[in-house]
């Protein structure tokens, strides 16, 4: 059980299938126009549970209870040595121009 309070992600369908434009790609179409909100939790929920939050803005909103405490988890990809093989290039060449 999640507590009253606790900083959460909830999942909130905007557009179901049928509800979207016809101008976007078939694919696209086939699935629901989903958004994820962050907020504080408004009474005790489970994951799973359809709960409702309070944004920081002070905006109720009502989905999903997918995640506690989220945290951000994007990156910029992959290792790629030829960028670092660059890198290390144009460094070069920049102190040879300013010799």
């Amino acid at each position: 059980m999640i507590e009253k309070g606790t900083w959460v992600k909830v999942e909130k369908v905007l557009l179901k299938p049928e509800e979207r434009t016809a101008k976007i790609p078939p694919e696209t179409k086939k699935v629901p126009y989903v958004i994820h909100v962050c907020g504080f939790l408004k009474e005790k929920a489970n994951i799973g549970d359809e709960a409702t939050i309070i944004s920081k803005v002070g905006r109720e909103h009502t989905g999903k209870l997918i995640e506690s405490e989220p945290s951000f988890k994007h990156n910029f990809g992959d290792f790629v040595q030829e960028l670092v093989d660059i890198g290390c290039e144009v460094r070069k060449e920049l102190e040879q121009l300013n010799e």
